[in-house]
């Protein structure tokens, strides 16, 4: 058993023996194929390596090879712009020869020209820039005057179209109210019941009603005169009815004018109602109701200042509907435009300050007080209804015998007309005609062309507007006559 045992052991040694043996060989086999693989990629490698290498030097050496050919261009170029600078600079000394030489040939020309024309230098320019100016105010006047024309006649046609819509729908009475009320008596003997014993009853009646009677040689009436329209108008009531009456004496003065005053504030509360109604325009304070009755009494060149601001609220508001503006807003605005004239002879300042105030103490809408302020162009427009109620407070004053003035302001205002047309230059003679409507100036035509009559007759318009004060329009006319006179012998 222990030699089996023995024989077993030897064998399996043997065995182990024999593996290890072979074991050795493969892995020295495994070797040499590794060591033959290592060598092979090491030789490719090294062949890889060494390609890539000659690449790169033949990429640098092509790099240094077109280096070389751009450094011989940059070589021929600095060379070629060498050459370019020297033959700049000969060109610039040449130029400086010619430009000296130019100098002295202009020189000499304007010293000759001077000679030859008897001005210096700054003459000439003076002469040159005189006739350039010349022509420019020429073509500018020629240009602004085509321009003109061209707006006017737009202008005029569409405003053609829509005032005469505007007066055709609107046919308001004009009544020219004196500003001197005159009561008539039944004789003369009246006048001195009127005076009464000592003068107590004209004192006492002029005391009550602040007004003036006038007791002159006119047969068979007496005069009241007082600044108040409204006074004076309760003074005419007043003294009316103690005439019927025939019982005067203090105590009845004083019932009658109180008597007076109360109908006076009915008619005014009345009239003005129904001037608010007859343009449809919404309620206002009472205060401007009792101002705008007062307007009943008010004449302004003659002409009633209610009717006139009911007949303007009726132009402003068909105007407005029209070119589709606020009607309603154009009417009040025109209605209320001259209430400051219902108290400017109690306050000082213009009436349309005046009526802006009280508007607007009153709570009226800023356009309305706009309106207002603004229709004699004191204040800017910042509604178009405002230019409306200017433009219809013009159509209403230039109505045929829709205003009347003094003889001594009509006469003013023709002097003045031909004082501001005879102060411009190149102005021979000045007429005004046509009642001051119009004034017609005669120019000196060797100093005032045909375009240069437009700007003459422009700007002559504009100091008009500057310095007269004036119903409605008035139309400036600039004649230029030339004539040619020859005498055949």
């Amino acid at each position: 058993m222990a030699a089996e045992a023995r024989q077993d052991v030897r064998t399996e040694h043997e065995g182990i023996a024999q593996k290890r043996a072979e074991l050795n060989r493969e892995t020295e086999a495994r070797r040499k194929e590794l060591d033959v693989e290592a060598k092979t990629a090491a030789l490719t490698y090294r062949n890889e390596v060494e390609n890539e290498l000659k690449e790169k030097r033949a990429d640098l050496t092509r790099l240094e090879r077109r280096l070389d050919q751009r450094e011989d261009g940059l070589d021929r170029r600095m060379a070629s712009v060498e050459e370019k600078d020297k033959h700049v600079e000969q060109r610039q000394r040449e130029l400086d020869g010619l430009l000296e030489e130019s100098k002295r040939v202009v020189a000499h020309q304007r010293e000759e020209l001077q000679r030859v024309a008897g001005l210096s230098a700054e003459e000439a320019k003076q002469a040159l820039r005189q006739q350039i100016e010349d022509e420019m105010r020429h073509e500018t006047a020629k240009y602004v005057k085509e321009r003109l024309d061209e707006a006017e006649r737009e202008a005029e046609r569409k405003a053609r179209d829509v005032i005469t819509q505007a007066v055709q729908r609107c046919a308001v009475d004009q009544v020219a109210a004196t500003t001197v009320s005159v009561v008539p008596l039944p004789n003369d003997e009246m006048k001195g019941r009127i005076i009464g014993r000592e003068g107590r009853n004209i004192r006492a009646f002029e005391g009550l009603t602040g007004v003036d009677l006038i007791i002159d040689d006119t047969p068979e009436a007496v005069v009241i005169s007082g600044f108040d329209p409204v006074r004076r108008e309760v003074a005419r009531v007043a003294l009316t009815a103690l005439v019927t009456d025939g019982r005067i004496h203090p105590g009845r003065i004083e019932e009658m004018v109180e008597k007076s005053q109360q109908e006076v504030e009915q008619r005014m509360r009345e009239a003005a109602e129904e001037a608010l109604l007859a343009v449809g325009s919404p309620p206002i304070h009472q205060e401007l109701v009792k101002l705008l009755g007062k307007l009943k009494f008010r004449t302004s060149y003659g002409q009633n200042v209610l009717t006139h601001s009911v007949e303007m609220a009726h132009l402003a508001g068909v105007m407005a509907e029209q070119l589709g503006l606020n009607a309603a807003l154009a009417r009040r605005g025109a209605l209320l435009h001259d209430i400051g004239k219902a108290v400017d002879f109690e306050t000082e300042g213009h009436h349309a300050d005046i009526g802006s105030d009280l508007a607007r103490r009153y709570g009226e809408p800023e356009e309305v007080i706009n309106c207002v302020e603004a229709h004699h162009e004191g204040a800017t427009y910042i509604c178009p209804e405002a230019v409306l109620v200017q433009a219809s407070d013009a159509i209403s004053a230039s109505r045929p015998g829709a205003r009347r003035e003094s003889l001594e302001t009509y006469i003013k205002r023709l002097e003045g007309l031909e004082r501001i047309a005879e102060s411009f230059a190149g102005v021979e003679k000045s007429f005004a005609i046509q009642a001051g409507r119009e004034i017609r100036v005669i120019v000196d035509p060797e100093r005032i062309d045909d375009v240069l009559a437009v700007n003459l007759a422009r700007d002559m318009a504009k100091r008009i507007e500057e310095e007269l004060q004036y119903p409605g329009q008035i139309r400036v006319t600039v004649i230029r006559e030339t004539r040619a006179v020859e005498y055949a012998k």
